[in-house]
């Protein structure tokens, strides 16, 4: 029988935490930007937020399922404080060091917050329903970004209304409602292991699990190699958008991308085991993007105008990432075992 109150409760915490981390992630490179950082040194800024959330999904796997969440949307909180606390007297050494410690700790609470959410599907819905696990799978992926999209939106909303240091207190405030709502609602049962898995084991020992996490690793950055900081940049810098129009963009871009990973489950073709048709999908999509990066090259080499081949050639790369992830996102699940779905989540 499918649980769905804590499916409710986590997926409810994990669309919070997803709008406000959205939004910070705009709100951040946008502001920084206009003070006169570097594209070099506004990637700094993000180098620990995306060190340290790998850290953490290994060890948060380990620690176990609720915890995690709990800690993951506390530190949020404290990471939205820490960075309203930011003195624009301090020396440019001085606040890149403080925000990159602060972004450090929105990445361990973005992870811990992820890994809690997606374990949370394996085990509310029953191990022989390989189509019913798919499909949500897809629809958190899918609705998590469609709503981390509506957070960059926000984030330049919010810096364009309200200026850095208020947009932190109004997300640091939203997100400490979340937490609160998990801690009444959410069975404390959720995700305990029968067995206490020891450290030692943090590291996978499934080939299938082994590879889908190291490709993974390749998939993600080719996404963050442009995401992060060159097509804000880009956009802000070359074709002179404003905040709210490159948020609203980057938004789009997302929720487009949320829609497609919701929709993967009737893109896919389906096999009876669960794994053999997606499998055989995941490796496709590997090919296809590495494709479409050389075809925008390719194009500016020619001379086409830089937003239709960047902005076009993202557009269609955003289809074809966001389907395998969501492929990516289910075959995790369905390789893994319910007792040990939190420590395989994490690694991967």
């Amino acid at each position: 029988m499918i649980d769905i109150r804590n499916y409710a409760v986590v997926t409810a915490a994990y669309w919070g935490f997803t709008l406000t981390d959205g939004a910070l992630r705009m709100l951040v490179l946008l502001h920084f930007h206009t003070l006169g950082y570097s594209p070099l040194e506004l990637a700094f800024l993000f180098m620990l937020y995306e060190f340290f959330g790998m850290v953490t999904n290994l060890l948060g796997g380990w620690i176990g399922l609720r915890i995690t969440l709990y800690a993951g949307l506390t530190l949020q909180v404290f990471a939205f404080w820490m960075l309203s606390q930011l003195d624009p007297a301090w020396s440019q050494l001085s606040s890149v060091a403080f925000v990159v410690a602060a972004q450090g700790l929105s990445g361990i609470a973005k992870d811990l917050t992820k890994m809690s959410s997606k374990s949370a599907i394996k085990l509310v819905v029953p191990g022989d329903a390989h189509s019913v696990l798919f499909k949500w799978v897809a629809l958190l992926t899918g609705s998590k970004n469609a709503l981390k999209g509506a957070g960059f939106f926000l984030g330049g909303f919010l810096l364009a209304a309200f200026g850095f240091e208020q947009s932190l207190w109004v997300m640091a405030s939203g997100l400490a409602i979340v937490l609160l709502a998990c801690v009444v609602f959410l069975h404390s049962d959720l995700g305990k292991a029968k067995t206490k898995v020891k450290f030692t084991q943090i590291l996978s020992k499934s080939r299938a699990i082994n590879l889908l996490s190291a490709a993974r690793f390749f998939l993600v950055g080719t996404r963050g190699v442009w995401f992060v900081v060159g097509v804000p940049i880009f956009l802000h810098e070359v074709l002179g958008w404003g905040f709210t129009e490159v948020g609203g963009f980057l938004a789009a871009w997302v929720m487009g991308y949320g829609v497609v990973q919701a929709l993967a489950p009737s893109i896919i073709k389906r096999s009876r085991d669960g794994k053999s048709s997606e499998t055989r999908a995941a490796q496709l999509g590997a090919f296809l993007l590495m494709a479409v990066p050389v075809a925008i090259v390719v194009a500016l080499q020619a001379g086409i105008d830089p937003a239709i081949a960047v902005v076009g050639g993202l557009a269609v790369f955003g289809v074809v990432f966001a389907v395998n992830s969501s492929v990516y996102s289910y075959l995790i699940l369905a390789y893994t075992d319910k007792d040990k779905v939190a420590l395989n989540v994490g690694f991967y």
